[in-house]
């Protein structure tokens, strides 16, 4: 297999892994009203995917740097295959902790190793080509998945015989043909070369650009608090606040925020940096006001319009992060300060999913909203701010590194 088709086929299983991560937003409310647990329950067992998501990236994350990216790839899309099954097998609260527990650290391991590995083939198949552009697909994978996942979701909801089993079972086979296949993708790390003792994911930042990564690593936080709130949260909020209750429309509603932000991605990819992060700043500004005004009116498509536009900002925000944060090392540490990257990110989606869900038992949801908004959008600022400053940095870097 040449290394652009192994390009596309990596790109291909990232996507369908983080697909299946968000293919139970929609399926939730079936789970509830079969077990009759609270709003409060979705929480936790979203909150095991991040805690998942953040396990792997602490211990495993990082070892493609010497283990192999395909290898690490294929584990990952074995271990979410391994998911599927759980789920099937055992669909009470206690089972959907556990699944979603192992679907977040196929998800984790997966994140930093096909990330690096798409920019190692891509660089191979394409020599002179901008760092960009396997950064944006990359980023498209990531986010174009996580759109995917709750259409596909309510699709099952609305229409399959059986859809608390039917979508696991139909992954579980697209995971064992993916692996297959993966098997054949060129691998662009030397794993005979000697490594270092295997340790976790030490959490240090890039000695020399500490202040860039900090900004890039805040971006990613914030726009993963934002997807998080949609992929956990937005059915409970359009059934309470907007009486909605088809499946298929809320996960329309979350493919629409996350296909923003992998649209965003792909159309901005030949846009300065600088002024990208400057469109982020400004979408997110106006998307989260809309988001609250939506909630407090309310008024669906308010609230909707305001999520696609801060989906938007959030996708943009996030492949910037992904650019400086690769940027700021070379190619035999790339993997670890990705799999950093991805750790602080996906611990974005842990403590304000939890937050928001323990405070709707305080609180009511219009209330939650505003706050969860406000603290989004400052971290924003801050981040995208300093992101704009040191992005000059950043580009110099990897233009000094490149092949």
């Amino acid at each position: 297999m040449s290394d652009l088709t192994g390009f596309w086929v990596v790109a291909a299983a990232f996507m369908t892994v983080t697909a299946y991560a968000t293919v139970p937003t929609p399926l939730y409310p079936l789970y509830q009203a079969a077990d009759e647990f609270p709003v409060e329950v979705v929480t936790v067992i979203f909150t095991a995917f991040a805690v998942g998501v953040v396990f792997s990236l602490f211990l495993v994350g990082h070892i493609s740097d010497w283990a192999g990216r395909r290898r690490m790839t294929v584990i990952a899309v074995l271990v979410s295959a391994l998911a599927a099954i759980v789920f099937i097998a055992w669909n009470s609260v206690p089972g959907l902790v556990a699944a979603r527990f192992i679907d977040g650290v196929g998800v984790g391991i997966i994140s930093a190793a096909a990330t690096a590995h798409l920019a190692e083939l891509r660089a191979r198949a394409r020599p002179g080509e901008r760092a960009v552009v396997a950064a944006s697909v990359a980023g498209a994978a990531n986010l174009g998945g996580l759109a995917l996942g709750p259409l596909v979701g309510g699709l099952f909801a609305e229409f399959a015989p059986d859809p608390l089993e039917l979508p696991h079972i139909t992954f579980l086979a697209i995971f064992v043909t993916a692996a297959v296949v993966l098997r054949h993708v060129p691998e662009t790390v030397d794993t005979a070369a000697a490594h270092p003792a295997y340790r976790p994911q030490r959490l240090a930042f890039p000695p020399t650009y500490r202040a860039a990564f900090a900004a890039a690593s805040t971006g990613a936080a914030a726009s993963f608090a934002l997807f998080a709130l949609f992929t956990s949260l937005a059915p409970t909020f359009l059934r309470d606040t907007f009486d909605v209750s088809d499946h298929l429309v809320e996960g329309a509603t979350v493919f629409a925020v996350f296909g923003a932000a992998a649209l965003a991605q792909l159309l901005l990819v030949s846009v300065a940096q600088r002024t990208q992060l400057l469109i982020a700043i400004v979408g997110f500004a106006v998307g989260l006001a809309a988001i609250a005004a939506g909630a407090l009116i309310p008024a669906l498509a308010l609230f909707i319009g305001g999520g696609v536009v801060a989906g938007a900002a959030a996708g943009i925000m996030f492949r910037s992060a992904i650019a400086v944060a690769g940027a700021l090392t070379g190619p035999e540490r790339r993997g670890e300060t990705l799999a950093l990257l991805f750790l602080i990110a996906y611990g974005g989606l842990v403590a304000p999913v939890l937050l928001v869900g323990l405070s709707l038992a305080f609180w009511g949801e219009a209330t939650v909203l505003l706050v969860f908004s406000a603290v989004v959008l400052i971290a924003t600022l801050v981040a995208g701010s300093a992101m704009r400053r040191t992005s000059p940095q950043a580009s110099r870097s990897s233009a000094e590194r490149a092949p």
